[in-house]
């Protein structure tokens, strides 16, 4: 029995989701801009005041004394009021707002089928979606983490948005195949370790970026409000050290559940193939990361292809290969 009134809510819930979702992004590209940009102009401004104490130290004349003082002192751009955050708190209470509105529209959707919502695509992204909110926004509850605000909102917004327009799916009873509580188990963490791993892609992202311009030497601009890449790529690290057990256990329980559906634990169906892949490459993150022979930015980059391997397993091979795992429930 499918109540419409409380899946109309759901599906209204995440409409506005979206929508705030979208003000977020431009608060929260704003706050890279004006604070990449203060910065920049602090760095010039120290860089110009750095001249003149070298040519004191050579006997030219002394640096400008500013204020009372029985020295001269020079006047450094570190007095300078720091940058704003103004744009980038609202960019998190926005956040905070779509995250509400994300989780509220997936509580609803279960509501309105009574059971837990995983069972096509569509709810899978709800729940990816919701993770990697709640996720992000208790973690800016102890960090400051306004910088990567855009970086967690824009993919967000995207799975949201393919999920309203191409993989919507009318609330409906799940098939028999599906109604198992290996369902909530092996989907509840799958879920939560995609959620975490596209947070490890969005600091992996920035750290590529962010690397790659200090390596030139031009850290201007909105790349100026980052975190200097050492500290991303720890970061980096440290979130795909959480998401890669999640994974492996999500792997594992979908071995089980396949044994008593289908009597086997692995038949190389095109999604357990891709789930391995997915493994593989992942864990190949990991061994780089920890071998000297890699240099930490080719190791990162083995990390953005485990997350590409991951778009390619719930868009490719849910929407273009049939298998035992076609459930996606979007009509061809």
């Amino acid at each position: 029995m499918t109540n419409a009134s409380l899946a109309q809510a759901s599906d209204l819930a995440i409409w506005a989701a979206i929508v705030v979702l979208a003000l977020a992004m431009v608060a929260f590209s704003v706050h890279l801009a004006v604070t990449g940009s203060r910065r920049t102009r602090r760095a010039d401004r120290t860089a110009r005041e750095e001249v003149p104490v070298a040519a004191g130290a050579g006997g030219a004349a002394p640096p400008t004394s500013v204020g009372p003082g029985p020295g001269p002192v020079l006047a450094s751009a570190a007095d300078a009021p720091a940058p704003t955050r103004r744009w980038g708190v609202v960019g998190l209470q926005l956040t905070w707002l779509a995250t509400f509105l994300v989780v509220a529209g997936t509580v609803l959707r279960g509501l309105s089928v009574t059971r837990a919502p995983l069972g096509n695509m569509y709810e899978f992204a709800l729940f990816t979606a919701s993770f990697a909110l709640v996720v992000y926004s208790a973690w800016s509850l102890r960090r400051d983490r306004l910088w990567l605000g855009a970086f967690v909102v824009v993919p967000v917004l995207l799975i949201l948005g393919a999920a309203k327009l191409w993989w919507y799916t009318e609330a409906s009873q799940l098939m028999p195949a599906l109604d198992n509580i290996w369902l909530v188990i092996h989907v509840t963490v799958a879920t939560l370790s995609i959620a975490l791993f596209l947070l490890g892609a969005a600091v992996a992202t920035a750290y590529l970026l962010r690397d790659s311009a200090q390596r030139k030497g031009e850290v201007r601009g909105w790349l100026a409000a980052l975190p200097e890449a050492v500290k991303l790529e720890r970061i980096t690290y440290g979130v795909h050290i959480v998401a890669f057990p999640l994974w492996t256990f999500a792997v594992m329980s979908g071995a089980v559940w396949a044994e008593q559906a289908w009597g086997r634990y692995w038949g190389w169906d095109p999604k357990e193939t891709w789930s391995f892949v997915i493994w593989v490459v992942y864990a190949a993150y990991l061994h780089a990361r920890a071998t000297s022979g890699w240099t930490t930015r080719r190791a990162t980059w083995v990390a953005i292809a485990g997350f590409a391997c991951i778009v390619v397993n719930y868009t490719v091979v849910n929407l273009l290969m049939t298998g035992l795992h076609s459930y996606s429930g979007v009509a061809n």
